[in-house]
């Protein structure tokens, strides 16, 4: 079953070539890659239409409509029945579609799948991993947030993306929304794979005005979707607002992210070690023989 895989960007030059290297280093070659610019000013859109493979497409319309406008663009560009979604400064498993894919041919009953989540600095440094192994996701869970679904490692059915489209008006937790969203209505039937198939670059996206804005939407999704522990969600929510201020008035705002990953065993570590060399490894084919400056 051939499977889209929807790549958004925006002045990503630093990162993109190495999230399609990627894509190219997949067990699963059954794929197209939609790269769809959202208005870059760097080289990113050079980069891309530099590619020379019959399975990428690139749009760019030179606007910046921003990431929930174009991840409802890359369903309605979808050629196939399967869309797997990828941010441009992030790398995959090379096993990552095949096994998704897997799940999701062998439990009719599910729409999505996800996985687990190497975190790595921006020169590709592992720094932990973190998952979830779920198969009945409920709103509580998804509040309280006990269970985390990567945002960015789902795979799923077209037909669902149809039904289920994110909200342009948000400018963040677009995907949180849509998470808490569709499960308040019963139609996020998601499985979560607990082994990291996705890298995750976290170095320096936890800024005092990013948790900020985070905290501020997950209160109004309290107010609106929470039932018997609504006050008290919105107060830890208030908590972590004053914590995080407290956090950066001393320069330890980063600190955040060793809380959000464990540790990294050594069974781990080689798997990814082994699996960056591939990525690191992987040809993928230019329109020219030498590589952009």
């Amino acid at each position: 079953m051939p499977i889209s895989i929807g790549l958004p960007f925006f002045n990503a030059e630093l990162y993109l070539e190495d999230a399609i290297k990627s894509v190219f280093a997949q067990t699963y070659v059954d794929w197209e890659l939609i790269l769809i610019d959202d208005g870059s000013s760097d080289k990113s859109l050079e980069i891309a239409e530099s590619i020379n493979d019959s399975r990428v497409r690139v749009f760019s319309d030179g606007k910046n409509k921003k990431l929930a406008a174009r991840l409802n663009e890359i369903v309605k560009l979808a050629k196939y029945d399967i869309i797997a979604r990828m941010d441009a400064d992030d790398l995959m498993s090379p096993t990552r579609l095949e096994r998704q894919l897997k799940e999701l041919e062998s439990n009719s009953n599910f729409d999505l799948v996800s996985t687990g989540v190497f975190s790595m600095t921006n020169d590709k440094q592992v720094t932990g991993v973190r998952g979830s192994e779920c198969i009945n996701v409920s709103l509580e869970d998804l509040l309280s947030k006990k269970v985390g679904v990567v945002h960015a490692a789902i795979l799923g059915r077209k037909q669902w993306f149809e039904r289920n489209k994110y909200n342009v008006k948000l400018k963040t937790a677009q995907d949180y929304e849509l998470w808490v969203r569709t499960e308040a209505k019963d139609d996020f039937n998601i499985l979560l794979i607990k082994d990291p198939l996705y890298y995750y670059r976290e170095e320096g996206n936890v800024t005092l005005e990013k948790l900020h804005r985070a905290y501020k939407y997950e209160r109004i999704l309290f107010r609106k979707y929470a039932v018997s522990n609504k006050i008290l969600l919105i107060c830890k929510s208030y908590l972590k607002t004053i914590v995080v201020s407290i956090l950066d008035s001393i320069n330890m705002t980063d600190s955040l992210l060793s809380r959000r990953s464990n540790s990294i065993d050594d069974v781990y570590k080689e798997t990814y070690e082994r699996e960056l060399k591939i990525i690191n490894n992987t040809f993928v084919p230019k329109m020219n023989s030498k590589d952009i400056d």
